[in-house]
């Protein structure tokens, strides 16, 4: 989501500087980031002085993080202790960009204050981060859009492009979700750090769904052929890690206080669907 927000914040006026470690950024000053490298985080917040830093960068891949629990815990713990403290000694806000796999799926809908017990070591690290954070800690959950992030097909154009391949693909329908639109989430955020707001707030999609049930919405909204979607169990994946069952975010805090609330997926996929075709125009024209 880290694009999207340096995109929509450039269109809103702000200097952006976009952190990177492999590929550049489409949008914003780029610069180098390493969550590893303790001293080049401090050299770069004292260079910059942010006002405010939106820390999304993570090791993301679940089943790399339960494989590789040394790099995941360098990345995902140490180096968002550094961040955090790089941005406390800068006088920077920290918006911390969290997941719903910090808790356990035994129930879904998940509240701010709810108790958090993850399954695996990428939700465990995640949480560990969290502790480090004294500005905003932003919780999302299964976050789609119209790119790529940093190379990364989410889940959603990962369905478009199996589809349109005709590829029989097979989803979970034993897993609860509130699929979240970037585009969504980057508002949401940015309204959070205009307002300085303080605290946990989940921010992710209004709507709880099965992630089987996503993949046919997102068909359907498409004009794919939803019968390439196979439906299937968690327990018959060759997944290395667990993963929670019913991870929903309640999103009633972010309803309450953010002029820019959550969606519902109907709502969110219209978006989505705009947004797909507006970048294959301009594709078509370059």
């Amino acid at each position: 989501m880290g694009s999207k927000t340096a995109q929509i914040a450039l269109a809103r006026g702000h200097e952006v500087f976009s952190g990177y470690a492999h590929s550049e950024p489409m949008f914003g000053q780029a610069v180098s980031f390493n969550l590893e490298d303790n001293k080049g985080i401090y050299d770069l917040m004292e260079r910059i002085k942010p006002e405010v830093i939106i820390h999304s960068a993570a090791l993301t891949d679940v089943d790399l993080c339960e494989r590789e629990k040394d790099l995941a815990y360098r990345t995902n713990v140490e180096g968002t202790k550094t961040l955090a403290q790089a941005a406390e000694k800068a006088g920077s806000f920290l918006i911390y960009i969290s997941t719903d796999y910090i808790f356990d799926g035994s129930r879904g809908m998940y509240r701010e204050d709810d108790r958090a017990d993850p399954v695996n070591y990428y939700g465990y690290t995640k949480l560990q981060g969290e502790q480090f954070c004294r500005g905003c800690i932003a919780r999302t959950c299964v976050t789609y859009g119209s790119r790529p992030a940093s190379g990364k097909v989410n889940f959603a154009l990962w369905l478009i492009n199996s589809l349109k391949s005709g590829q029989n693909i097979r989803v979970v329908r034993d897993q609860f979700i509130t699929p979240t639109l970037n585009t969504n989430l980057a508002r949401m955020v940015l309204e959070i750090a205009d307002k300085r707001l303080y605290g946990v707030y989940h921010l992710a999609g209004a709507t709880r769904i099965s992630r089987y049930d996503f993949a046919l919405e997102l068909a359907r909204k498409f004009d794919l052929d939803h019968s390439l979607i196979l439906p299937s169990r968690m327990k018959d994946l060759k997944w290395t890690a667990r993963r929670p069952m019913d991870s929903s975010l309640d999103t009633s805090k972010a309803k309450r206080d953010l002029k820019e609330s959550p969606d519902g997926l109907e709502d969110s996929l219209k978006i989505l669907k705009a947004e797909v075709e507006y970048q294959s125009r301009q594709e078509s024209k370059g």
